[in-house]
């Protein structure tokens, strides 16, 4: 994590800020929570809907922010845009902003991501369902929720390899409709390899009936 040196003070100025910053902050912003309480599984909180309650007060608003879908976007361009229509239609209300007092202000922070290779490898199911068993939580986080939102792809790494590389379109799609936002990272590490599974003993048993 790193501060960008951006703050705000007002809901003008967050939403200033928010026009202004990278994806790779309203990344945080959304998905500092997931990383930080891996093991629990709520709904995760959102920073901005956080700071417009408890500082400024602004119950409304607050309630708007927290209501957004995270699940429902595939990039975050698409999410900051939906963040930025709320604000916008808010302000547009000509409601007096409030004031954070000293020390409360937003402060925008971006994350910065080191992607180091690991020495798992999969060339088919099985293979796949041994590297998940074995990789860190660090890694399946990778792939579900990075891959989707900062590098814009319409589904997660694992479902994308599925359809692409095995041609298991079916399980693709069944991998993919998982909703990670409410369930603990462990329990999406076992519900993926129970789809898997489940998938290898169907090509077993046609197999055996040919």
């Amino acid at each position: 994590m790193e501060l960008t040196g951006i703050k705000a003070r007002t809901m003008e100025e967050l939403l200033q800020g928010i026009r202004s910053v990278p994806g790779s902050v309203i990344y945080h912003h959304t998905h500092r929570y997931l990383r930080q309480h891996r093991y629990i599984s709520p709904e995760p909180p959102n920073d901005f809907a956080f700071w417009v309650q408890e500082v400024l007060g602004e119950e409304v608003i607050a309630e708007e922010l927290s209501a957004i879908d995270i699940c429902r976007f595939t990039s975050i361009k698409e999410l900051k845009k939906c963040i930025i229509d709320i604000l916008e239609k808010h302000i547009a209300r000509g409601t007096r902003s409030r004031i954070a007092p000293p020390g409360q202000e937003f402060h925008f922070i971006r994350d910065i991501s080191f992607i180091i290779p690991t020495h798992y490898r999969a060339h088919n199911l099985r293979g796949f369902v041994r590297a998940l068993r074995r990789v860190s939580i660090d890694s399946l986080f990778y792939h579900v929720f990075e891959a989707r939102l900062r590098l814009n792809k319409v589904e997660n790494h694992f479902s994308m390899w599925f359809r692409e590389s095995l041609n298991e379109a079916g399980l693709a799609d069944r991998v993919a409709r998982l909703d990670p936002y409410t369930q603990t990272l462990e329990d999406l590490r076992k519900r993926i390899i129970g789809l898997v599974e489940a998938r290898i003993q169907e090509i077993e048993n046609d197999d055996k009936n040919k």
